[in-house]
This record gives structure tokens, C-alpha cells and sequence, in this order.
């Protein structure tokens, strides 16, 4: 053989035959693992569910209602998410619910922005898939919330390839428009976005959603077929009695001096205990609560406006009560408005942000004379959480209007529906007036939140949800 041929004959082998053989090598290899995983799938009869939210855990309510329900019908839950936050005591106490939590991504923060965001969905996309592959182990279906939709939806379509898994998704909201609120809605990675997050989803065995203007919005724009689940608190969301109300803000006071009244005795700001028994106290603030995650989709500017403004009208109007406003939660934004908060002159309104324990805050919720809810949808197709928990408790709530709000808020039946800081600060003064004695409209409110609070969450996800599972 000439040496030109031996060199071509060579080269053709290192540079062609070798690489195809590895890779056919690591193709094989990869199929019988596939073939095993499958195997464990369908020949074990796990009934296993891994639960994927790529968020904090602790502050995603409706899959851990979702794992619960799991739970409570056999399945064995895996949870995989972040950990920044405790869950409700029932996840932890669980032993058929263990929870994996991820490894935040820290490295894509030494990056410009935009390249930053190409790095963290790379760190996110290796840190879920190790934790699914070596970590959880195979399951029969993969429970993922949307959004986040990148990498999370490629991620899990994919293990359910690998492991013959049926992917469920449950719609929250749409992870383009939430990116869009950023960088513009006409943005290139938003547009990129709404590609992957269409076509990603279409290839799933179900999807789940959460307002039937989402249901419709899916059928009609992307081809996908959702059964829509309304939220629903559960049994811990309910009123409370006088005397739940004094164990528990004389247990904060300590820490919250707002709802003390005297550092002498134990009464509260809306309480009087006295030889043992607890009475409400008739000159009492009305108490407005209202739970956010301090970010920019709620402007609290609107709030504190409206509450400046009754501080002044009260001055001149003896019918309005004073007002204790608790606002609950963490995030970005709540040491800019701490600030803001500080800043102000207040006479008759009171505000308090405390930090509450999973047990602690649907007490909190339950003892609310109103609720104020200042969340607005991305998409304006879902609806918001805080306002189904101050349902469950029979509290009313004064909502910022979107799109699908009326599917939840029935203006002047179970709440009202405002748009500026304005028609709350109006609203807050007529529903107010009087109180505590005249309480006709909040009365009213609650017992039409009555036939609400009767179509619970199990009731539901056992209709809706549980066929899934199921066929």
C-alpha cells in the first residue's frame, strides 16, 4: 500500500470511524439506559409522582395542595425546587412526600447581563437534571409548574422521554410575559421565548390551568387542550373566633407592638380579656391586610396613596375608624417601600409588615376585617392566590382590576374591584364607615363568600385532577 492511501485510510479512521464508534458506543449505551428506566416505570407500578417547581417551594401553595392531594390518594411525591422558604408542616411531616432541593446558581452573577441569562439557564438546566437523574429516579408522571418556563418545560419533556414519564403541566401564567415585563415585550428573547414555551408545551400528555380565559387562550393561540383547576384553600384558610384572635396577637404583640394596646395587661388592639373571658373592643381599628412578594407586577404606591388620603379624610370624618395595615411577605421591593413608609406623617393608620410562620399566616389572614389584594397578571389569564386564602377565611377584598379578575372578584358581592388609589381610598372610606358598629356591606360580603368557601380544594382536585392520575 502506497503511503498516501495508508495516510488517507488513516485519517479516515481517526478522524471518521473512531468518532462515529464512540459515538455509536454512547448511543447504545444511553438506549439501555433509557430501556431500564422504562422498565422500572411500567414493571413496577411506583405510582410516583415527581412534583418540579423551579421556585422557591415554600412559596408555591398550589403544588404543595397538589402534592397533598397526591399523598392522600398513595402516591409516593417527590418535590424538587428551591429551599429558601419552610412549606406547610403537613409536606414536612409527610412519608410519602420527600423533598430535593436545588442548588441555587451563583457563578451566571459574574456575567453582563444578558450573557448572564444564557449562563443561568445553562447552570439551571445541569443542576435540575442531576438532581432528576441521580437524586429522584424515575417516576410515572412529572407534575411541573409554568412558569418558569426555561429550561424547567425542556427539561421535563425530556425525562419523560428518558424515563417514560407523562409530563403534566399546570399553567400559573405564561413565562414570556413575565420575561416581557423586563425587557420589553417585543424583545427578542421574549419573542424566543413565547416560540419555545408554545411548542415545548404542545408536546406534553396534559396540561393544567388556572382561569378559563387561560383555557380559552391556550385552545385558541396554541392548540393545547387544559382542564382548568380554580384555586381553593385549604381547611387551615377559615374565620376565626374572638378568642383565636386574642391567642394569637397577644402572642405577636411581642414581636409587633402595632397589635398591642397596652404593655400592662393582656389585651389587644381589637380585644379585651378580662376574668378569663375575651371580648371584642368596641372602639377597635378596623384591620386591612394585604400579602405580596414586594415585586414590580404590584405596585404598592397605590396602597400607601390611598391610605395617606384616608389618614387626611379621617381627620375631618369621626365615622372612620383608625387602621392597623398589615402587609405580609418578602422580596426585592420591601426595603424601598419600608423606606417610602417611614417617610410619611401618620395620624390614624398604622402599618406593620411582619414575617409569620407557615401556622401563623392563614391566623393572620383569618383575622382580617378586609383584604387588599394589588396583584396584576403578566398575561392578565391568571389569578391571584391571596385573594382565594382571604376567601377561605370569609374576608372580603378590595382587588386592582385585569382582564379575568371577575372569574374570582364579583365587584360589590365578595369584594370590590378598584383601578387607581383613588377609587380605594373611596371605597376604604364607604365600606369603613362606621365600623366597628355598621358593618351591613362587609357582613353582607361574607355571607356571600359562604357558598365560596363551601367548594373546597380536595372536593375539586378529586374531580378534576385525579383522572389524570388515574387513566
Amino acid at each position: 500500500m502506497d503511503p498516501t492511501t495508508h495516510y488517507l485510510l488513516s485519517s479516515i479512521n481517526t478522524f471518521i470511524l473512531v468518532p462515529i464508534t464512540f459515538l455509536c458506543r454512547i448511543l447504545l449505551l444511553f438506549i439501555i439506559v433509557i430501556l431500564c428506566r422504562r422498565w422500572q416505570v411500567s414493571s413496577k407500578k411506583m405510582s410516583k409522582v415527581t412534583v418540579v417547581v423551579l421556585g422557591d417551594i415554600g412559596r408555591s401553595p398550589r403544588m404543595q395542595y397538589h402534592a397533598l392531594s397526591l399523598e392522600k390518594h398513595g402516591f409516593h411525591v417527590d418535590i424538587v425546587g428551591y429551599g429558601d422558604s419552610t412549606p406547610s408542616q403537613k409536606i414536612l411531616d409527610s412519608k410519602r412526600i420527600v423533598l430535593h432541593s436545588l442548588t441555587k446558581d451563583t457563578f451566571s452573577n459574574y456575567f453582563p447581563r444578558l450573557f448572564a441569562y444564557f449562563v443561568k439557564v445553562i447552570m439551571q438546566s445541569l443542576i435540575l437534571s442531576t438532581k432528576l437523574l441521580f437524586k429522584v429516579g424515575a417516576s410515572e408522571y412529572i407534575f411541573m409548574q409554568n412558569p418558569p418556563c426555561i429550561p424547567c418545560m425542556f427539561i421535563c419533556w425530556l425525562f419523560g422521554i428518558f424515563n417514560g414519564s407523562k409530563v403534566i403541566i399546570d399553567w400559573h401564567n405564561y413565562g414570556y410575559t413575565i420575561l416581557g415585563m423586563s425587557l420589553g415585550k417585543n424583545h427578542k428573547l421574549v419573542r424566543l421565548a413565547h416560540w419555545y414555551e408554545k411548542v415545548v408545551g404542545q408536546l406534553v400528555y396534559s396540561d393544567i390551568c388556572v382561569t378559563k380565559a387561560m383555557q380559552k387562550d391556550l385552545e385558541d393561540n396554541w392548540h393545547i387542550h387544559a382542564i382548568v383547576l380554580y384555586d381553593r384553600p385549604p381547611e387551615i384558610f377559615k374565620p376565626l373566633s374572638i378568642n383565636e384572635k386574642h391567642d394569637l396577637f397577644s402572642k405577636l404583640k411581642h414581636e409587633y407592638p402595632e397589635f398591642g394596646f397596652s404593655p400592662n395587661d393582656d389585651s389587644t388592639f381589637c380585644t379585651i380579656s378580662k376574668d378569663g373571658s375575651v371580648t371584642a373592643r368596641d372602639n377597635r381599628p378596623a384591620f386591612i391586610v394585604s400579602s405580596t412578594s414586594w415585586t414590580e407586577d404590584e405596585d404598592f404606591s397605590i396602597l400607601l396613596n390611598a391610605l395617606k388620603m384616608y389618614d387626611k379624610t379621617k381627620l375631618n370624618n369621626e365615622n372612620l375608624p383608625d387602621v392597623i395595615c398589615a402587609i405580609t411577605g418578602k422580596g426585592p421591593m420591601k426595603k424601598y417601600y419600608l423606606n417610602e413608609i417611614s417617610k410619611i406623617d401618620w395620624k390614624h393608620v398604622q402599618i406593620v409588615t411582619p414575617w409569620l410562620t407557615a401556622e401563623d399566616y392563614p391566623l393572620l389572614i383569618g383575622s382580617a376585617d378586609l383584604g387588599v389584594c394589588l396583584h396584576t397578571s403578566s398575561s392578565g389569564l391568571d389569578l391571584p392566590m391571596k385573594v382565594v386564602d382571604m376567601f377561605g377565611c370569609g374576608v372580603p377584598v378590595a382587588a386592582i382590576g385585569f382582564n379575568c379578575l371577575e372569574e374570582l372578584v364579583q365587584d360589590n358581592i365578595n369584594g370590590v374591584i378598584f383601578n387607581n388609589e383613588n377609587t380605594l381610598h373611596d371605597q376604604l372610606c364607604e365600606l369603613l364607615d362606621g365600623f366597628p358598629r355598621n358593618q351591613q356591606t362587609l357582613t353582607n360580603m361574607r355571607n356571600n363568600l359562604k357558598m365560596f368557601r363551601q367548594s373546597t380544594w380536595s372536593k375539586n382536585w378529586d374531580e378534576i385532577v385525579l383522572p389524570l392520575f388515574k387513566s
